[in-house]
This record gives structure tokens, sequence and C-alpha cells, in this order.
């Protein structure tokens, strides 16, 4: 009792700062990982419920549909970030939460969460089929498909896995016998060759491009158009460095750059070894996945486009409907891919012959003859696109433009008949009889269509905690009418979902102009780091897109640090997107303001408590033949010696630098500060408040002036591996994707290591590094120096576990006593939510053993609360980001009123004006 009185008065305090806004702009209480949607929204079988994700309020809405407009019924907390449901009858629906590794199984007739089903990393999609009936689950992150009993969905999963990468959007067919996986970052059939690595001999990768045998003659950079290069080089520039160079896979299975030059013997015939590869090697380009759901056998359909977004199956064919963008990477310079570096497309596929398919362009009305049309002309284009629907008869299908805010509606034959206006980032979508519901994810709200005169006739809104920064800001990342001059693409089209597209790009300029380098911080002053640096070249070669996370006060930006601050991108709305003007200053502080709140999420390689593991499984990661034979598979890794090869007294880098010397931790990045001498004190803060981390010209390309580039999203970047002839990815590591592996690029001749356990250890480390949590440097160790801070997140958040008894099983106390120990050791949050005598209620971990419930004078002893679950009263514990806690466990609005005082007095815990 005396624990309880305790943290009643150190509540009472806290309850007094809740209110107003001052709690909703804290640190913490709302944390950003823009994952997308995938399918968010759905009807019961019966027609009677609307079921629609709220991602950011990490609950299952339930609208009543009966009536002309939604209303809501119940609002039911699940796992962090829910991005699918699905109605697996009228009173249960599964939900699947992204962060969390989860699927909530929820009752909708007592409206709680009954069950949760574990999954590997990042789950997307869940659909059900077969006969006994099983849910196919897609776990994105590990290229899997989980197939569980849906009577029994606790026991063990069948984990299928596929050959493509980022398998997120699911379908079945009619009859329940197929299963279909749409591959979001499929690719598109490019690649790179080598021709910007100046380490010398036995350097990877080999300079093909430079070549004397290849198409050019050893020509480097080689022209795009004849002889010629267009646009024309400026005149008075010096000579451009030698560079790496895309090449696509065409129809016919010939390699070819933009210049119809062929370099198949040099990608896959006999001349393979000249870029590195093997004879035979290929990309299969898989983009749908098609699943016997009794057999599990997988075939495959390849061309269909880059991303695949959505999935539908046509009522009366069959046929597997695809939506989605297709990038024009294999283009060079940012003038010849102006407006135009993609198209939003459809696919048709037939699923008993993959190969059968055909693709239509949703945007028929754009010529692409020109990068800029009419404002009026850009309101019809539709930009990326997140889902499709049919109608019941199979004559209109339905695809929503999360970047053009529309509905875009065609026939069956691919042709548009029209487009509707709706909120703001719709993205999920349901055909019902006369309406059609589509889910607003940026407005958080749901329009209902008219689909006999295909107009918008209400828009209902839910609650969205995100700060106004998001809300305001987001727009300029996706919204395609506003920043394009064709009106269907954006920097997120790219940059998708703030994150990469796994392609290259080459956006150099021969036309432009060359930039100094002046004003930066150039090899941290280093003794030895800060010679050698040289103006950036207008003709950079190939560059992978990069993350847009924790970019904001972590400039200079790009690859090679050449652009001081986010300000100097304004210009790309205009030559690269092809609009009309730049954002304005105030525009471009709401972008700014929006990017800021982007934060990685939780690292899957760490253990629950955050730390390294010391056996990592490295699938997918091969020897490079440097220490013995190559393509063979690499054994596990322990990452805790990664980070002691990782750090000094170890020297990896010639004998001469730590890894941790340039790449600090815990971001990778270079510090923020120069060596005086003595110690490391802070470069000054740019006029635009932009920051300065390290540069170098020691990374041994072409481009010789280059940022220390950050590390934590390494274990996005594989698939690619030139010791396999079967690869997932055409882009790897380093600036220009050619370096294959993490394997490959730590054994580069510079790298001291001595053995393939080394090398294992130091890949495990690499794969984990996200997660801070680690040593932090001194301002007097020249090999340590302290890095910039991250933003990213805990393992252990996420983590759920539910209750349906008195009496948890030993593993669920146990797993739930490692929750509250990292909670008291201010790592993490924890908050509980199910229904207590059938009404929703809402814990949150204090410390101490003690729970504050959502009733203001009610706490609870966390061993007391553990046995109140029962049936239809289930309670699900919840890992959480702290700072967090109060905000997802007891006080929705943060307006000091807690969730269940507000409701028993009539008052709405989602409005901070009703208390």
């Amino acid at each position: 009792m005396q624990v309880v009185r305790r943290v009643l008065a150190a509540l009472v305090p806290c309850l007094a700062l809740w209110g107003g806004s001052a709690l909703a702009q804290s640190p913490g209480a709302f944390v950003n990982w823009e994952h997308p949607h995938v399918h968010p929204l759905e009807l019961t079988p019966d027609g009677s419920k609307l079921l629609a994700v709220n991602t950011a309020d990490n609950r299952l809405l339930v609208f009543n549909v009966s009536g002309t407009t939604p209303v809501l019924a119940a609002s039911i907390p699940v796992g962090l970030d829910p991005v699918s449901v699905r109605a697996r009858s009228n009173t249960e629906a599964w939900v699947v939460n992204h962060v969390s590794d989860s699927v909530s199984i929820v009752d909708l007739t007592t409206l709680n969460v009954r069950a949760t089903v574990p999954t590997d990393d990042e789950p997307a999609d869940v659909v059900f089929a077969g006969s006994p009936q099983r849910a196919f689950i897609s776990c994105s992150q590990v290229n899997r498909v989980l197939v569980v009993d849906a009577a029994s969905p606790l026991g063990t999963p069948t984990r299928l896995n596929l050959g493509g990468e980022e398998p997120r959007a699911l379908a079945v067919n009619a009859a329940g016998t197929q299963v279909y996986v749409a591959f979001f970052e499929s690719g598109n059939r490019t690649t790179v060759l080598g021709g910007g690595n100046s380490m010398g001999g036995g350097g990877f990768p080999p300079n093909v491009v430079s070549s004397s045998a290849g198409p050019y003659g050893g020509v480097n950079p080689p022209p795009n158009s004849g002889a010629f290069f267009n646009p024309a080089q400026k005149s008075g520039n010096p000579t451009p460095p030698p560079v790496s160079l895309i090449v696509k896979k065409n129809a016919s299975g010939r390699w070819m750059d933009d210049n119809a030059r062929d370099w198949t013997a040099f990608v896959s015939g006999a001349n393979a070894s000249a870029s590195g590869r093997r004879a035979g090697w290929d990309l299969p380009d898989r983009d749908l996945a098609i699943i016997n759901a009794s057999t599990l056998a997988v075939s495959y359909a390849s061309g269909l486009m880059n991303l695949n977004m959505g999935l539908a199956v046509h009522p009366t064919s069959g046929r597997v409907t695809v939506v989605g963008t297709d990038a024009l990477n294999e283009v060079r310079f940012e003038p010849n891919l102006k407006g135009r570096f993609l198209r939003v497309l459809a696919a048709s596929v037939d699923p008993a012959t993959p190969t059968s398919f055909n693709r239509f362009d949703l945007n028929p009305h754009l010529a692409y003859t020109s990068s800029t049309v009419a404002q009026a002309t850009r309101d019809l284009s539709l930009g990326d696109p997140r889902g499709v629907a049919w109608n019941a008869a199979g004559t209109r299908a339905y695809v929503t433009g999360m970047g053009s805010n529309n509905v875009v509606v065609v026939d069956n034959t691919g042709a548009r008949v029209t487009q509707v206006d709706v909120g703001e980032g719709p993205t999920g979508v349901v055909f019902a009889g006369p309406r059609l519901y589509v889910l607003n994810k940026f407005a958080a709200s749901v329009s209902v269509v008219d689909t006999a005169t295909n107009t918008e006739v209400a828009r209902v809104p839910f609650f969205d905690p995100s700060p106004g920064a998001i809300k305001v800001g987001r727009k300029h990342l996706y919204d395609t009418h506003k920043g394009s001059g064709l009106g269907h693409v954006a920097c997120g089209s790219c940059h998708v979902d703030g994150r990469i597209d796994r392609l290259g790009w080459d956006l150099g300029n021969p036309a432009g102009d060359m930039k100094n380098v002046t004003g930066q911080n150039l090899g941290m002053g280093v003794p030895g780091l800060t010679q050698g640096f040289q103006p950036w070249h207008t003709m950079k070669g190939p560059m992978t897109t990069q993350t847009l996370q924790d970019i904001i006060g972590q400039e200079p930006l790009h690859w090679r640090g050449d652009k001081a601050g986010l300000e100097e991108f304004n210009g790309a709305f205009v030559s690269l997107q092809g609009d009309d003007a730049q954002l304005t200053v105030v525009e471009m502080q709401q972008f700014e303001d929006f990017l800021a709140t982007l934060t990685f999420p939780p690292n899957p390689f760490r253990n629950v408590d955050n730390t390294l593991p010391t056996s990592l499984p490295l699938p997918g990661h091969f020897t490079t033949g440097r220490f013995g034979a190559a393509g063979q598979a690499l054994p596990n890794g322990n990452a805790v010696r990664g980070l002691n090869m990782y750090r000094p007294p170890r020297l990896l880098d010639s004998g001469r630098l730590a890894c941790s010397a340039c790449h600090t931790l815990p971001t990778g990045m270079g510090p923020d500060m120069t060596w005086n001498g003595s110690q490391f004190v802070p470069f000054p803060v740019g006029p635009n408040g932009e920051h300065h981390t390290g540069l170098v010209s020691v990374d041994g390309f072409t481009n010789v002036t280059m940022k220390i580039s950050q590390l934590r999203n390494l274990h996005e970047k594989v698939g690619m591996d030139l010791t396999q002839t079967s690869n997932l990815a055409g882009f790897g590591f380093a600036h220009d994707g050619s370096v294959d592996s993490l394997a490959r690029f730590i054994t580069e001749p510079v790298f001291n290591l001595t053995s393939d356990q080394e090398v294992a250890d130091l890949v495990a480390f690499l794969l984990a590094f996200s997660g801070s949590d680690l040593p932090r440097g001194s301002a007097t160790a020249i090999q340590e120096p302290p890095g910039p801070n991250s933003k990213d997140t805990h393992a252990a958040v996420g983590r759920q576990v539910t209750l349906t008894t008195a009496s948890p099983t030993a593993a669920q106390v146990s797993t739930l006593s490692t929750f509250l120990s990292l909670a008291d050791n201010g790592k993490v949050g924890v908050v509980v939510k199910g229904n207590q005598g059938s009404v929703a209620r809402g814990y949150t971990y204090m410390g101490g053993g003690v729970f504050q419930s959502d009733r203001a004078t009610e706490t609870v002893a966390a061993s007391l609360l553990q046995t109140l679950a029962r049936a239809g009263n289930e309670l699900t514990y919840t890992v959480v980001p702290r700072g967090s806690e109060v905000r997802i466990g007891i006080d929705r609005d943060l307006d000091g009123a807690l969730d269940r005082d507000e409701l028993d007095k009539g008052t709405k815990p989602d409005d901070a004006t009703s208390r």
C-alpha cells in the first residue's frame, strides 16, 4: 500500500503537466516509423462492419455501415503500427502489427484481443486459404510467409522462404486454393557495373566500364547519345571521373545500357568475371509469388514493375491485378529524367500461366514528351498507388493514389474511366455494392464514394495522435499533384515511405556546375585525413537511393556530402520532379520538421534487451574467396566480437585506423567535430542550422570527396551477391551499390581481417548496428571520437504477450518480468490493454512493480494484474517507446484526463478539448 501511495504522490504533479500540449510535444510521446499500409480496410463477410487500422493510434476501428455513413462503433487497441486487417468471419478479425511483429486476433463480439500470434520480422499482411483453413502471413524483412493453422494459431508455423525482396501484399483466389504474394522491392532488372573503384589491385568491384574490351573501348564515363553526351558537357569543367554504369536486362535477355550498347558478355556471359560475376549470373526480378495453399509449392511471375504495392483478384477471370510503379533508372542524367523518371502501372497476370501478363499505364493521359503540363492535367494523374479493389462484376477496378489523393476508376481492359478526389493519403479501398470505402491514411478519415456517380458523398474522420509537424509537413514527401510537373511523382516515389527503392540512379548533369568543398568538415582535422579533397564534379555517376530516416541534424547530406542541408535539395522539385516552383521558405521548414520525426524501427538482429547477439545465423551471406573458396555459407557470427574488431585497439583499416575512427558509434557517421591537436571540438553550425559531420577523401572511389556514411540500415540492402548466380537485388553497398555484399566490403584488401569467422563476426555486428546502446567515443580519443546521436528504437519495442487466464505460463511470466525490468531501467515503457468486467481498460507501468490504470485514483500491483485475465477479458502487454507509455496506455489525447475517467463521465478520450 505504501508503494501505491508513493506512486500516486509522484503521479499528481505529472497529471498537472498533462494539460494542454506540453506532453504532446515531449520527446518520445509519439514515435514516427512511417510504415506503409498494406491492406488497411476490410468488410466483414456479412457486410455489416467496416474494419480499419488506425496505425498512428495502434488500434483497430470498427464502423457500423448499416446506414449511409459509417459510424464508429469500437476502437480496439492492438499492436504497434498495425498495417493490415482481414476478417476471418463476422466475429473475428486478424490485425497485422508491423512493429510489434505480431498478429492480433480480435473478437468482434467482446471487442478485445483474444490472442496474439508472434511472427517473424515486419509482418505486412494475412489471408486465409486451404482446407483445412490456414493463415498465410507475409513477413517482409525476412522474405518469408508464415503458414499457421487458423483454428490453432499459436502452434509452430511453417516457414516458407520466398525468392523475392519484401513480400507484403497478399490475395487469395475465390476457391481458396492459391495465395498470391506481391514483392514490394522486386527490382526492375537493372544492376550496376563497376567503374569508380580506385583501390588498385584486388579492389572490388573490377572497373569493367573502363575495360578496353568493353563496348566503349574503355571510355569512362561513356556517352549516352551515340558518340556524344546529352546534354553536352559544360565547357570549362574538368574531365569527369570514371564511374560505374547501370545496365538493364531487356525482353531478349540482353544487358543493355541507355545508349543501346550490349554488356551481356560482361554480366552473364563468358567475360562475367570482368565485372566480378560468375558466368550465368542473373537477376530473376520476381514480382509475384503464387503459392499452392495445400502443397505450399511456389511459382513466380516476373517483369511486372519495380514496386508492387497492391493486389486484387478479378472476380470472374481469376486473373491477379497488381498495381505499383516502375522506375526508369537505367536512363542517365537528371535533365533526361526530369518529371518522367517512373511510370504508375497496373498488371494483369494469369496465375495458371505466370508468363502471360498485360501491363497498363494508369496515367494514359500523359504522353511523357514534356516534363511539365498544366495543373489541370496534373490533377488527373494517379501517384503512389497503394490499393486496388474490383466491383463484383469485374467491370470496374478502383485504385487509390496515396500521393495524388484520389481514386482512379478503370475498366477491365485497364482503360481510365474517371477519377474521384478523396482525403489526403488514400490507401485501403473496399467495394460494397453501390458504395466504395476508402481509408485516407494521412487525413485520418474514411471516404464514402457513390460508385454510380463516382463522387465522394461523405468523409468520416477518426482520431490521429500524430504531432502537427507530421500532419503539416508530410505532403511535401508524398504529394504528386503539388510537387511534380506531370502530377504522378514526388520525393516519396524513390524515397519510398521515407526509405529507399533499392535502386541506383545516375542523376548527374554533364551541363551542370562544379561545386567546391569550402566550409565542410574535411577529414575532421585528423592528421592523414585532411588532404586530397577535390571539388564535387557534376557528373557523379550512379548513386543508390538513401533513406530519409534521421537525416535532419546529421548534415551535410547525400553520399558525397555535397548538399549542405535540406534547403539545397529544394531545386530538385523543379530540376528533377518538373514542378513549376520550389517550396517556399515556410514549406521547406515544414518538410524539414516532418523529416526530423522519421525514426529507425527496432533492429531485428538485436536481443530483446537490445544487446548484441553472440551466435547470429547468417543465411544469405557468403564467403568472398579471400580466405577460402568463394560462395560458401558464412558461419554464425558473434556481433560482440565484431564490435571489438570495429573499435580500437583493433585497427582494421590498413593497420592505421579503427573503423570507429571515422564511422563513429552509434550512427556510423563521422563526428560533427574536428581535432584541434589534443581533442575533438564541435564544428560550428552553419547559417541554416546545418551540422557538419565528417567528410573523407580516402574511401577508394573516383568520387574523391565523400561523406562518412551512416550504417544503420545495412540489413535493408542485402540481396546482391556476385558469388551466386541468382540474386534478389541488382544493387548492394557503397555509394553506387557496386559492392555486392557486406562480406565483400569488409574483405576489400585495405581491411586486415584474418579469417572467414572474423568476417562473419563483423557482418553480424553490422547487421545489428542500429539500436544505439553502443560504447560512446571520447573527445580525446583520436581513434574513437564521439559521434552524433541516433534516432532509433530499442529492440524490445513492440513485443507483446496476451494473457488469457488467471494463471500465466512460466514462459509468459518470465517474458513479462523482462519487460518490466527493461522499463525499470529506463529503456522502454510497458502498457496493458484489455477488458476487465467486459469494460475496456488501460494500464501504464510506472515502475516499482506498480501500474497506473486509466482511472487517476487507481493503481494495480504488477503481480495482481497478471492474474486478472479471463476468457473474454484477456489482457495484452505491449512494450512501447519510453515516453509514449502514458499516451498509448491511459491518456490517448494527452489532455490530463485519463481515458476511463473521461468515458465514465461522458467526455471523449480522443478529443483534447473534451475533458
